[in-house]
């Protein structure tokens, strides 16, 4: 890892329920968290942002967030982000199949036309070299109306301010899932 951590009490007061909320969800405080804490307001800033973005009532549910979260990760090449979203979308579809198919999205059976347009409209937002096009937004239009577009949006954009950060600072994983590819591996 680039930047260290601080200890836990040198931290201040305020954030101590987001490391808490955090051992209690994931069984341990999480690096990410304990880097952007380093600069409190940012650390409130994108703490804001990711709690809008999995509240209860979002129209992105939380298999299609997943989903969307794991396949940026892969893109950005973010081993902690690939471990503990890989994690999270084996236990919200009880299953290893989209998790090892996700790079081959394209050609496997296990993602349905939702989920395909999603991935799709995931990479050309994602990519630098790929852009969005009318017909992908319409055929978002399908399954999503256009605040929750906009959501997913705002989905794509945040995992990729989060895992490029955590890919910068080479943010190790964290041991929540058996990363499928050695090219995730520490």
């Amino acid at each position: 890892m680039r930047i260290s951590v601080k200890e836990l009490k040198e931290y201040p007061l305020f954030l101590k329920p987001f490391f808490w909320s955090q051992k209690k969800r994931y069984g341990k405080v999480l690096i990410p968290g304990l880097l952007w804490g380093r600069v409190p307001k940012l650390f409130a800033a994108v703490a804001v942002l990711y709690g809008v973005l999995i509240r209860k009532k979002s129209p992105i549910s939380p298999v299609i967030r997943s989903i969307v979260t794991v396949r940026v990760s892969q893109i950005n090449w973010c081993r902690f982000c690939v471990d503990i979203n890989f994690s999270t979308l084996a236990k919200l579809t009880n299953s290893m199949d989209k998790v090892d198919n996700l790079e081959k999205w394209r050609e496997s059976s296990f993602f349905d036309d939702k989920e395909r347009a999603v991935l799709e409209y995931t990479e050309a937002v994602t990519y630098s070299d790929r852009e969005v096009t009318d017909e992908m937004v319409v055929s978002l239009k399908n399954y999503f109306d256009e605040d929750g577009i906009i959501e997913l949006t705002g989905l794509i954009a945040f995992q990729n301010l989060s895992s490029k950060f955590n890919s910068a600072l080479d943010v190790a994983p964290q041991g929540f899932c058996k990363l499928p590819s050695e090219k995730y591996k520490t």
